[in-house]
């Protein structure tokens, strides 16, 4: 069952399940093929630019491995200096305790409206949804989490939340969804934004308090940073009385110098961009500018657990750009919510079940939602090897259930025949006497069809040729004699 208070970090139901139900919407793949084609191309694009792109990436790595080794030192230089310059530091064990922070914090200003910047970290907990049952409604000012709100939607997509939708599917949500929108709305890109851009703009003005997530935070100087496209994260952050960010621990960087390095990386490998249009860094309170108010959640919600796997704390490295996304042929047919948590795609297909635990069971089938091609270790800008995770995960999970069953299950059994016959040699030879029904079988057309059992998931869409007439092993032995 799912451990309590950790949000939306779990999946619905198996990826199996979900992902063949999916597969069925054929304007969604359509829609999903168009937009990470796109933004992969973008991407090899401008990273053909940089000769030292390898190095940059190593650069990354190290960076972020020594932030991990070392990050309970990091984060306590982070809230001494964010403290010392007029912020307020929070801490928060799980996705409860966040939601109750941010709660508490917002009712203390007396507003009932919020409006929020673009931020994983509050999808992952629920905070949204946990506000409207406070009576306190959150507004999202980023593009594409408009759309997936005012479509009654979830995110797909870490960086492009509503990339399953078409232009032409955001002009009906925008019109049958916004409050005043012009009924000759058509869908044309420079339309829609202006659409929301109008329905946002009355927000910013009026907002006392904001919700932010952070790219970063830097150690050294307790400065924080968002980057972002459209200018809607500068809106927020500038303009409220009151600002709150909500942070997984593992943002944290040590050195204000180590964030040259990811600002090269980071546009590149999300939105296949030299530079991003809005980078915004803030330092505690600026007097008579900004938010006089400015608070920061550090949220855990398993992100220990993850430190503590040395297989995996890897995957805490991420910088969230969606790069492995875009690459993997599994995303690209299933989209993001088949796997059911904040976090899709083969990052979340690690990411989530090394936060829950892969004994939590509702997250045991993520780990094989990979056809471990690696293109997605290929993509990463900092080489998290998430096709070695998965098969550590998958280790996991077999081990996890082994003392579950009373009854072995097919696969059981199939692994103790192969185990058996690739024991020895002379087990295999006994095996290859059968090749000759393998050839009974597929008959004329010389191809197997149809295999039973567990296997049938092989043969439901591809063929297995027909066995030879004589074994490698025969061959080699009668080649051997003939000389």
């Amino acid at each position: 069952m799912p451990a309590p208070g950790m949000g939306n970090l779990f999946e619905q139901e198996p990826f199996p399940q979900a992902a063949h139900r999916e597969l069925g919407n054929t304007q969604m793949r359509k829609n999903l093929r168009h937009a990470t084609h796109t933004i992969r191309d973008k991407r090899l694009r401008v990273v053909g630019e940089l000769p030292d792109w390898e190095q940059l990436r190593d650069a990354g790595s190290a960076i972020k491995n020594s932030s991990m080794i070392n990050l309970e030192e990091r984060l306590l230089e982070f809230e001494k200096n964010f403290t010392a310059r007029g912020g307020v530091v929070h801490w928060a064990r799980d996705a409860d305790e966040a939601n109750k922070i941010v709660t508490d914090l917002i009712k203390e200003t007396g507003s009932t409206e919020v409006v929020k910047v673009k931020s994983m970290a509050t999808q992952e907990i629920g905070l949204n949804e946990h506000l409207e049952t406070q009576g306190i409604e959150a507004f999202e000012t980023d593009l594409a989490e408009l759309i997936v709100q005012l479509g009654h939607d979830k995110p797909s997509h870490i960086l492009v939340p509503a990339i399953h939708k078409n232009r032409t599917e955001v002009r009906d949500i925008f019109l049958k969804e916004m409050p005043v929108v012009d009924p000759d709305l058509t869908d044309e890109p420079a339309r829609l934004a202006e659409a929301a851009r109008k329905h946002l703009r009355k927000k910013f003005l009026a907002a006392k308090v904001a919700i932010s997530g952070a790219n970063f935070a830097l150690a050294d100087t307790g400065t924080l940073g968002v980057v972002e496209s459209e200018g809607n994260g500068r809106m927020c952050l500038t303009l409220p009385e009151t600002l709150i960010t909500v942070m997984g621990i593992e943002k944290v960087l040590p050195k204000w110098e180590d964030i040259e390095v990811f600002m090269q990386l980071l546009p590149r490998s999300s939105t296949g961009e030299r530079m991003n249009p809005y980078t915004s860094l803030w330092t505690g309170v600026s007097e008579d500018d900004g938010p006089q108010n400015v608070h920061i959640v550090l949220l855990d919600n398993g992100r220990s657990r993850v430190l503590a796997d040395k297989f995996g704390r890897s995957a805490l490295n991420c910088i969230r750009c969606s790069a492995c996304m875009n690459v993997c042929p599994v995303y690209e047919r299933t989209g993001g919510h088949a796997y059911g948590s904040t976090y899709p795609g083969p990052i979340g297909a690690i990411l989530s079940p090394l936060m829950t635990g892969i004994e939590a069971e509702d997250n045991g089938s993520l780990p094989y939602a990979s056809s471990l091609c690696g293109a997605c270790y290929e993509a990463c800008p900092v080489k998290i090897n998430i096709p070695e995770i998965l098969v550590h995960l998958r280790g996991d999970d077999v081990d996890a259930n082994r003392g579950k069953r009373k009854i072995p299950t097919q696969m059981d059994l199939l692994m103790k025949g192969g185990s058996w016959a690739l024991g020895k040699g002379k087990n295999i030879g006994l095996l290859e006497k059968a090749l000759p029904l393998g050839r009974l079988a597929a008959g004329k057309s010389k191809k197997i069809k149809k295999l039973p059992g567990i296997a049938a998931g092989w043969t439901q869409s591809r063929d297995i040729p027909a066995p030879p007439n004589k074994s490698f092993r025969d061959w080699w032995s009668d080649e051997k004699e003939s000389k």
